[in-house]
């Protein structure tokens, strides 16, 4: 799979639990953060959306986690966005281990924005930067 954006990270004691792994919902948060850095990278900042009274929210997140990864371990979180309804985008999203590039996660994070109004939509700000997919 090709990949749109790339993010590295480190492994810090505090996130991994008694078995000496990060813990499952610990992913959730560095997959997150890869999102929101990915939006930052194509001009468009979380807080400034949210302000402006359009809610970018998850309505659906699968995580495959394929290994654990341990305290001090680095690795990776790849990403690409693609829209795949009127109003719903998803976020494909793998983390790798560095250096070996072993794979430890897959994710797939379905998306959608919520107007001021409450009803769901995607904004033109976030049209550009979906990959072809829905209605190509």
């Amino acid at each position: 799979m090709q990949y749109s954006h790339e993010l590295e990270f480190k492994v810090r004691d505090y996130e991994c639990d008694m078995q000496g792994v990060v813990n499952n919902g610990v992913y959730q948060n560095y997959l997150e953060h890869a999102r929101h850095e990915f939006l930052q990278s194509r001009g468009i900042s979380f807080a400034e959306v949210t302000a402006s009274g359009i809610n970018l929210v998850v309505v659906r997140a699968e995580l495959d986690y394929q290994k654990s990864l341990l305290a001090n371990d680095r690795f990776v979180v790849r990403s690409r966005v693609s829209r795949v309804s009127r109003v719903r985008f998803q976020f494909q999203q793998d983390i790798y281990r560095l250096p070996d590039e072993c794979l430890m996660l897959n994710a797939l994070v379905i998306g959608t924005a919520v107007s001021r109004e409450g009803r769901a939509c995607l904004p033109d700000f976030l049209l550009p930067i979906l990959e072809p997919g829905y209605g190509s």
